[in-house]
């Protein structure tokens, strides 16, 4: 997630301060991505700099309240308007570990991805049953739509993970057949 756009978007509405972005950003992502405060104001700090937020004074508890300056606007205006870019693949540490775990001496593949379809399964009937008490009545503000868009993005990637698994778990079946109909190397 991109903390940095994000807290330009939430500060387009508003000014704020830190803690308050924090809660907002959580919430508006259905609470699934956990921000420390440290983050946030790390990220605050380099918009600060770029000129992208300015602070605009003190709440009546003495934090900091931020406002996106025009240069902020137009920052966010053209992260609104490219794509997110596809072209190199985000870093999967499931990949990773079945990627390392395959040929490993003393790794059964098919156990790390049995333990990963489990985790993955709970995750799923977790994320489902918080869809459905979104679905369950008729968002009343545009934050529970956000929220909504979250978790069937959260429930429709799990399902997917969940199918790759699947081919993960065929092509090694595949590939066992394979290497037990081939002679050892060495024999005629």
């Amino acid at each position: 997630m991109s903390i940095r756009h994000g807290l330009l978007a939430l500060l387009e509405r508003s000014s704020r301060h830190g803690a308050g972005l924090r809660a907002e950003l959580e919430a508006r992502t259905g609470d699934v991505w956990r921000l420390d405060i440290g983050q946030v104001c790390t990220a605050l700090a380099r918009l600060e700099r770029d000129g992208l937020v300015v602070q605009e004074g003190r709440d009546p508890k003495g934090r900091v309240v931020y406002a996106i300056s025009d240069a902020g606007r137009d920052e966010l205006r053209d992260w609104y308007a490219r794509p997110v870019e596809r072209t190199s693949p985000p870093r999967d540490a499931l990949v990773i570990k079945l990627a390392m775990a395959f040929g490993a001496p003393s790794v059964d593949v098919r156990a790390v991805v049995d333990v990963q379809r489990r985790h993955l399964r709970e995750a799923l009937r977790e994320y489902t049953r918080l869809r459905c008490e979104a679905l369950a009545e008729p968002p009343a503000h545009q934050d529970e739509v956000a929220r909504l868009l979250v978790l069937e993005q959260l429930v429709l990637h799990t399902e997917a993970e969940l199918l790759w698994l699947d081919h993960c778990v065929v092509r090694l079946q595949r590939l066992a057949g394979t290497a037990a109909a081939q002679p050892p190397p060495g024999s005629v």
